[in-house]
């Protein structure tokens, strides 16, 4: 292999062994910004090229950047508590109602806050609630995880992937809702029947006496800001205006009441949007455009298959599953979806089935899976690898193929 092929593909390794350790900020953004220098260093990606690609990352950060604002304030607001609460003494204790109303909280909070917020913001309060009520955790926190993939099929907001990929679809933002919406449907009655499945014997647990009551009230401001951030997002799509204009009020917005109630300083929302990280995004985006452009993206170009029936949108899924799972759904976005743009919209939604549904095969298949992981650990309930594969061995299979299913019957 050539060079000028070698070295994009050993600074996405670098990359991903980056973001996968996890380091302070200041590392994750140097390690980026030197895995982009040596690829640009290569001569493989011209200045029009570069421009393409900062371009069409740039909106897509942003609204990583003020989503994670929107998310971090809804956490401090309480906002996760309270829903909790409610769903707690809805189920009045009893595991299988409550773990219902966390599989339905999450898979709402995936798709309007995006995938992040739930595995870094509910994903606690539902294990600590849980060990508060003296019931299992289990259940709930892999709710939350399967939701943050699986229900990330929803909005082009619920999942990076989606933002990645709507500038190669000819959809707005309510039609790409629409067009998922029936696949979602059929996804969420197989996650939640397996899942009930896989964790019965918690689930049919006695609710243990004595646990916690009393409800706290679910903020208002932080409620009617995300519901006006939704609807702006459906009205703003028509026009051409960029989702992260619209998160990015809702952002400023919630920081300025956030403030006003002493919830956080400037420091804090400048913290929680992750500066150091979107930074990565940007670097690892040059990277993937370097290898795209050199002999991986013509090996993934060859195998990618013709025609638009359930055949080849299910091929399709399978290769973004693979992908998705050997360099993170990210990369796998990036060099993939270009290259489907070309076959139509249905062959760029099987390929985000793969990259969301699909990346929940295991641990390397999205970051959201890694930062579940050590959220747990940090909570003293690390879980076994047997475990987490017990659970997504046996779901994302079935999953995947009654999304591509769906998605094949609604075409």
């Amino acid at each position: 292999m050539p060079v000028v092929d070698v070295i994009p593909v050993a600074a996405l390794v670098a990359l991903l062994v980056t973001a996968y350790a996890h380091p302070s900020g200041r590392v994750e953004a140097l390690v980026g910004l030197l895995a982009a220098a040596a690829t640009l260093a290569t001569g493989v990606l011209a200045w029009p090229d570069i421009e393409d690609t900062l371009r069409h990352l740039g909106p897509v950060v942003l609204f990583l950047v003020t989503i994670l604002v929107v998310a971090d304030v809804c956490g401090r607001s309480g906002l996760f508590t309270a829903a909790a609460g409610l769903i707690r003494d809805a189920g009045r204790g009893r595991p299988l109602p409550i773990f219902t109303g966390v599989f339905l909280l999450a898979a709402a909070v995936t798709a309007v806050l995006s995938l992040d917020a739930t595995v870094v913001l509910l994903t606690p309060v539902v294990v600590t609630a849980a060990v508060g009520a003296g019931t299992s955790y289990r259940p709930g926190a892999h709710a939350c995880l399967r939701m943050a993939n699986s229900a990330s099929l929803l909005l082009p907001v619920s999942n990076l992937t989606n933002l990645l990929a709507m500038p190669h679809l000819d959809l707005t933002f309510g039609q790409f809702a629409v067009r998922m919406a029936p696949v979602l449907a059929v996804v969420l009655v197989v996650e939640y029947a397996g899942l009930r499945l896989l964790f019965r014997r918690e689930l049919a647990e006695s609710p243990a006496p004595g646990g916690p009551t009393g409800t706290t009230a679910l903020p208002l401001v932080p409620l009617v800001v995300v519901g006006l951030m939704l609807v702006g997002f459906a009205v703003a799509s028509p026009f051409g205006i960029a989702p992260c204009w619209v998160s990015g009020v809702a952002a400023a917005a919630l920081v300025w009441w956030a403030r006003r109630r002493g919830l956080l300083a400037v420091r804090d929302a400048v913290d929680a949007a992750h500066p150091a990280f979107a930074l990565f995004v940007l670097c690892l985006g040059v990277v993937v455009a370097g290898i795209a452009t050199g002999v991986l993206g013509d090996r993934v170009a060859e195998v990618l298959p013709s025609g638009s029936g359930f055949g080849a949108l299910l091929a399709i899924a399978l290769l973004a599953t693979l992908l998705a799972n050997l360099f993170t759904n990210l990369s796998a976005t990036l060099l993939l979806v270009p290259l489907l743009a070309p076959r139509g919209d249905s062959a760029v939604l099987a390929a985000l089935l793969g990259l969301n549904i699909g990346s929940g095969l295991s641990y390397t298949g999205s970051l959201a899976n890694l930062l579940w992981r050590r959220g747990l650990i940090r909570l003293g309930h690390p879980p076994s690898l047997r475990a987490f594969h017990r659970v997504s061995l046996l779901l994302t299979p079935v999953s995947l193929i009654v999304a591509v299913l769906a998605l094949s019957l609604t075409s």
